[in-house]
């Protein structure tokens, strides 16, 4: 029988590298004494990892083999033969339209209530990087449409995906301070990452790439980490009850529904779901951009 490579095999593979390394973490952490984990949040970003994949197991023959597949029937271009090139291709342009996506999820509240929950955590371990936005599946396929115009078989789009979440886990660590200066140009880098993942009001929104960084330097989005500003992990604002099932996948729903409530205009309500986290039309709360404007003055 053929060998096939496939999201099965891509399973079977991965699953004990994620063991090995995640457990070398540990390892270290604890010889150490850094900290890195708890067992509250272990159990937690597994939680949120496993809803998330059900919601996708449950969609995905709707988003996979009947909205993506009727765009790829439509495509305005073929890549043929399916050799080296069209993988290449395939990797470039989905990261670009991860990077999208991510932007969108943080610049929009009403995305950015879905994707919290992965920022939520005041620690940061490989696990972190199971620590789903648990809804994305439902929207997420609308990023992968234009390469299907393109002639990128439904199938592929999903597995390439599947491969750079690879990497977009393995970055998720403190025990690997920098990567060598030509890497840290062109790929996103444990650094990089930890950027992301920080609170401090000079690195918020920051580093959106999965594998490349280039597009954050594109883009305007990239921020060295500085030895002199420690990341700080987590949101800008505590939550009351981190652990709470329920609580830590809704709560910025809860908060949206609070100022929705408000008495506004049906402007400033529709501001309240599409403007960046942090909006607020009487100055009570602030944006990121807002922030940063206040920390330069």
């Amino acid at each position: 029988m053929p060998f096939k490579f496939d999201e099965t095999t891509l399973i079977l593979l991965t699953t004990p590298l994620y063991i090995i390394v995640i457990g070398a973490e540990m390892l270290f952490s604890h010889l150490h004494v850094k900290k890195y984990y708890s067992l509250k949040g272990v159990i937690q970003n597994i939680y949120l990892s496993l809803i998330n994949a059900g919601i996708d197991l449950l969609f995905r023959a709707v988003y996979l083999f009947i909205i993506l597949q009727w765009f790829y029937t439509h495509a305005i271009y073929s890549f043929k033969p399916f050799g080296w090139i069209y993988w290449l291709v395939l990797f470039i342009l989905e990261d670009l339209a991860f990077y999208i996506e991510h932007r969108v999820d943080h610049y929009c509240r009403v995305f950015w209530a879905v994707h919290v929950t992965h920022h939520s955590s005041e620690e940061f371990n490989l696990t972190t990087g199971f620590r789903s936005s648990v809804f994305q599946p439902l929207y997420r396929f609308v990023y992968f449409i234009p390469l299907a115009l393109l002639g990128f078989n439904p199938v592929d789009i999903v597995f390439m995906y599947s491969i750079t979440q690879i990497y977009g886990i393995l970055v998720h660590t403190q025990a690997i301070k920098k990567m060598p200066k030509w890497f840290e140009i062109l790929f996103v880098s444990p650094s990089h990452h930890r950027v992301h993942h920080a609170s401090n009001i000079l690195y918020l929104d920051k580093n959106m790439g999965m594998c490349l960084i280039i597009w954050d330097k594109m883009f305007g989005t990239f921020q060295e980490e500085i030895p002199e500003e420690p990341v700080k992990y987590g949101l800008t604002k505590s939550l009351d009850n981190p652990y709470h099932p329920l609580k830590i996948i809704f709560h910025e729903w809860q908060s949206i529904g609070k100022d929705l409530q408000k008495k506004t205009s049906f402007f400033t309500k529709l501001k309240y779901l599409f403007m960046p986290p942090g909006w607020s039309h009487d100055g009570s709360s602030k944006t990121a951009k807002e922030l940063r404007e206040e920390l330069k003055a």
